[in-house]
């Protein structure tokens, strides 16, 4: 994995389509480049085996090229879709906007889905996103066009932290085909009022897809690294509380390992995988998690 990705990651350069092309290239580039280049796929459409031509079957599946060689009639008895519906659920609510040493949470979500969607797309799979607040929805369908992945950019970049997640959340259960092959990534802090979060999540899985949530948290968050008064602010609803850091600490990580130990079994039992990442870690876990999840599709 290359290490000078991460002077790349600069708001301007983020949030703009040729900047965020180029990190997704360099940190998919590098990773494929180390010890893991050998776990590239494959795509398309993947011949299985010739069989002698019988009558009754259809002729569109007559290999001509065989013919040619051998003057005999062949089809192919069978072609293996190795192409996949990789999708992309992002939480664009307020939250997303904490940031730490410059970089947001939004910010690095962009980066962290881009360079999945990069990959995705080298392995020939079609790639949608969609991204929920109470104000917007923001929505790309799948597909493997290679004039896809700027308008997949495109869309990604749009996207702001704002309001709150959604009450109503019917249009994207329409956008979720359970007939087909999907990899779905909802990417999220996972701050919720009312399980509104996992209960979506959740709802996702079905027997022919994988879903894996990958939540994002800043270090200060995880590790409540403040000290004397300060005043948080809830980025959602706007609301202050002013604590006494040192005396808060115990209090605060005890109810966070719970709540993300939680999550955690909660999600592993229900068959759906999760990462955590912080915004000061590499992404290139993501790649891994990636070829991992989707070869369990193939």
């Amino acid at each position: 994995m290359k290490k000078d990705y991460r002077q790349l990651l600069q708001p301007k350069i983020i949030n703009s389509i040729s900047g965020l092309s180029l990190i997704a290239r360099v940190i998919v580039d590098g990773y494929l480049s180390g010890p893991n280049q050998s776990r590239r796929v494959g795509t398309g459409l993947e011949f299985s085996q010739y069989r002698g031509y019988e009558p009754g079957d259809d002729l569109r599946l007559l290999d001509w090229k065989m013919l040619a060689r051998s003057g005999r009639y062949y089809v192919k008895q069978a072609e293996i879709d190795t192409h996949i519906y990789v999708k992309f659920i992002i939480d664009a609510s307020k939250s997303m906007q904490h940031t730490e040493d410059g970089l947001s949470k939004m910010d690095y979500i962009k980066v962290l889905t881009a360079s999945l969607a990069y990959l995705a797309q080298n392995q020939g799979d079609a790639v949608g996103l969609y991204a929920l607040n109470d104000k917007s929805l923001k929505s790309i369908q799948p597909t493997v066009q290679k004039q896809h992945f700027n308008r997949f950019l495109h869309q990604l970049i749009t996207i702001k932290g704002e309001g709150k997640w959604p009450k109503n959340t019917v249009a994207l259960n329409q956008m979720h085909d359970k007939s087909r092959k999907e990899l779905v990534f909802f990417i999220t802090d996972m701050y919720e009022e009312d399980k509104e979060l996992t209960t979506l999540i959740k709802s996702l899985k079905t027997t022919r897809n994988e879903v894996v949530v990958l939540q994002v948290m800043g270090k200060n968050e995880l590790e409540f690294d403040y000290k004397g008064f300060v005043i948080f602010e809830d980025l959602e609803t706007g609301a202050e509380v002013k604590v006494d850091a040192k005396e808060a600490k115990k209090t605060y990580m005890t109810a966070l390992t719970e709540k993300m130990d939680h999550t955690k079994n909660m999600l592993l039992s229900q068959g759906i995988g999760y990462q955590l990442f912080q915004l000061n870690e590499p992404i290139a876990e993501a790649l891994q998690l990636f070829l991992k999840q989707r070869s369990f599709l193939m």
